[in-house]
C-alpha cells in the first residue's frame, strides 16, 4: 500500500466532509479513495471514521492519527520543496487561503497572472473567512487583512487597506447624510462581525491624534463584506468597505462615500506562510510576484 497516498485520502476527505469532494480533488474513483481509506485504517488497526450515507465524522483515534498524517504529509511537501527549490523554473502545488470578498476584488486576477507566467505550478484556493492553522490544513500561504498578528507568525507586508464610509444614494436621500460621526447613531448601520466590535473609531482628517468613538446599532452583522456590500447597495443602511471592495461601485455612483473629513484606522494587508526555511521556488516566486504587484498597483487608493 502507497501509505502516503492513503494518508492524503485521509486528510482530504476530513478536510472536504465527503469521500466523493476528496476522490475528486485527488484524481481518483470514489471506489479507489475507498479502498485507499480501508487500508489505511487495516495498517493502523483502528476506524479513523464513523460513515454513513449522510456524513462522516472522526473518531477519537481517528482525531490522533489525523494530527500525525497532516505531520508526514507536510514532511513529504518540504522534501519536495527541497528537491526542487533550485529548479530553473518554479513548478508544484500552492494551496492559497484568503476570504471570498478579497479573491472576487482583486487576488484571483493576480493568481491567474502568476498561473500564465509559471505553467508548472499547480494552485489550489480556499476562501476562507476564519484563520486557518497553516501546518494542520497544510496551506502555503495565506492572504490577511488585519493589524493583529499571532506571535512569532512569519508575515510579509504587502500592503496598506484603508477603508471608507458609505451608503447607497438612495438610503442618503431619505434619511441625510451624516456630517459628523456622532449622527451615525441615529442611523441603520451594517457590521462586520470580524471586527467583534459595536463601535466604529474615527480620527480627523488632520488631526490623528483626536479619536472618536461611536456607538453602533447593527441592522445587518456579517463576516463577509460582499454581503455587507449588497445590503448597502440595496439601500438597507450605512457600512464601513475597504476602499479596494467599494471603488468600482462609488465610481459608477451606486455608493456614496461619506464622512470624508475622518479616517478610519488602516488595515495592513499580509501574505502568511509557514517557514522561511525550505521554500518552494514556486511559493518564493508567488511572494515576490505578490510583492511587485501589491506595492506597484493603485488599487488600494480612491
Amino acid at each position: 500500500m502507497d501509505k502516503l497516498s492513503a494518508m492524503q485520502v485521509f486528510v482530504e476527505t476530513v478536510e472536504r466532509g465527503s469521500l466523493t469532494a476528496a476522490a475528486d480533488r485527488l484524481g481518483l474513483s470514489r471506489a479507489k479513495a475507498s479502498r485507499h481509506l480501508a487500508e489505511l485504517e487495516r495498517w493502523l488497526g483502528t476506524r479513523l471514521l464513523h460513515r454513513s450515507t449522510r456524513s462522516l465524522s472522526l473518531t477519537s483515534a481517528g482525531e490522533l492519527a489525523l494530527v500525525d498524517c497532516r505531520q508526514m504529509l507536510q514532511v513529504q511537501e518540504k522534501m519536495l520543496a527541497t528537491k526542487h527549490e533550485n529548479a530553473s523554473e518554479p513548478k508544484g502545488a500552492l494551496r492559497i487561503t484568503c476570504s471570498q470578498a478579497f479573491s472576487q476584488a482583486y487576488l484571483a486576477n493576480v493568481i491567474a497572472e502568476y498561473a500564465l507566467r509559471y505553467p508548472l505550478v499547480s494552485i489550489d484556493v480556499q476562501l476562507l473567512e476564519r484563520h486557518v492553522n497553516l501546518v494542520d490544513e497544510r496551506i502555503d500561504l495565506a492572504i490577511r487583512i488585519t493589524n493583529t498578528l499571532e506571535p512569532g507568525i512569519i508575515a510579509r507586508p504587502l500592503a496598506r487597506c484603508p477603508s471608507l464610509v458609505c451608503a447607497s444614494p438612495h438610503y442618503l436621500n431619505l434619511h441625510g447624510r451624516p456630517q459628523t460621526p456622532e449622527e451615525l447613531t441615529s442611523h441603520s448601520c451594517l457590521t462586520h462581525a470580524k471586527f467583534g466590535t459595536h463601535s466604529w473609531v474615527f480620527n480627523y482628517l488632520n488631526d490623528s491624534q483626536k479619536e472618536i468613538r461611536i456607538p453602533i446599532k447593527s441592522r445587518i452583522c456579517a463576516n463577509e463584506a460582499m454581503v455587507l456590500k449588497q445590503a448597502a447597495l440595496a439601500g438597507v443602511g450605512i457600512t464601513v468597505l475597504p476602499v479596494y471592495f467599494a471603488k468600482t461601485e462609488i465610481a459608477e455612483g451606486k455608493l456614496e462615500a461619506i464622512l470624508t473629513d475622518y479616517t478610519l484606522e488602516e488595515m495592513s494587508i499580509y501574505a502568511i506562510y509557514t517557514s522561511r526555511n525550505h521554500m518552494s521556488a514556486a511559493l518564493r516566486a508567488l511572494l515576490d510576484y505578490l510583492d511587485s504587484r501589491f506595492k506597484t498597483d493603485e488599487f488600494w487608493k480612491l
